[in-house]
């Protein structure tokens, strides 16, 4: 049964509510499966299936609909204000995926496909073996990643797929607005990143100012988990 799934035997068949489900302006199917190799990711030519990589669960490529990056050179498609259902499946063999549609919050998620349904979800997690059915409505138009956010597996392993959508500007989502600046995760300074002219060198400061400095920069980030006094 594994070595069927591992060559691609699975996918999804959908038994809608007698009502039928609620009217969408566009329907997508995507499903995640994993291809093991012998050969490393990115090999080219004909490739022989790793078994033992099988037995290790340890795929050379993760795949959207049988094939690394396939949507991302065939991208879904939809325009500003329309709707969009994705019925999503995971075949495995092996691993779940942390589904997720970068820049997107997903309105109502179907858990396992089923009738219990989450609302304003930015993740979720489907099993090898699991569904989900997820819609969402594209307010403000460009590129939209969809991924599994065990997120090497996306832009190092082949789970990427893109969903262009086209259309009017809504600036109260989203400005456009965009800063050349370097964020500094650790603290709250912001750097500005250079634009070509020669600065002029920085004088070096003495220990006391490096004290004061440190002390500064200590305060500000390190006491939230070390306290203030350095016991934490």
């Amino acid at each position: 049964v594994g070595m069927h799934i591992a060559n691609g035997m699975y996918g999804l068949i959908l038994v809608e509510p007698e009502s039928g489900l609620s009217k969408v302006d566009h329907e997508f199917y995507v499903m995640q499966g994993e291809i093991y190799t012998e050969q490393p990711h990115g090999t080219p030519g004909l490739l022989t299936e790793g078994f033992d990589k099988l037995l290790a669960e340890q795929p050379e490529y993760y795949v959207f609909n049988g094939a690394a990056d396939a949507l991302a050179k065939e991208p879904l498609k939809a325009k500003t204000g329309e709707t969009v259902r994705i019925f999503f499946g995971v075949g495995g063999p092996n691993k779940t995926s942390s589904f997720h549609v970068i820049g997107e919050i997903f309105d109502k998620v179907h858990i396992d496909g089923g009738k219990t349904v989450n609302e304003n979800i930015g993740t979720t997690l489907i099993p090898a073996g699991g569904t989900a059915i997820i819609e969402f409505k594209c307010e403000v138009p460009g590129s939209l990643s969809i991924v599994d956010h065990s997120i090497f597996r996306a832009f190092n392993k082949g789970a990427l797929a893109q969903l262009k959508v086209t259309g009017a500007e809504n600036h109260e989502v989203f400005s456009g607005k965009q800063k050349d600046m370097v964020y500094q995760p650790e603290g709250s300074a912001i750097q500005s990143i250079s634009n070509g002219n020669e600065e002029k060198p920085v004088p070096e400061k003495s220990q006391e100012e490096r004290m004061s400095s440190g002390k500064i920069l200590f305060e500000a980030n390190c006491a939230a988990c070390h306290q203030v006094n350095g016991q934490g």
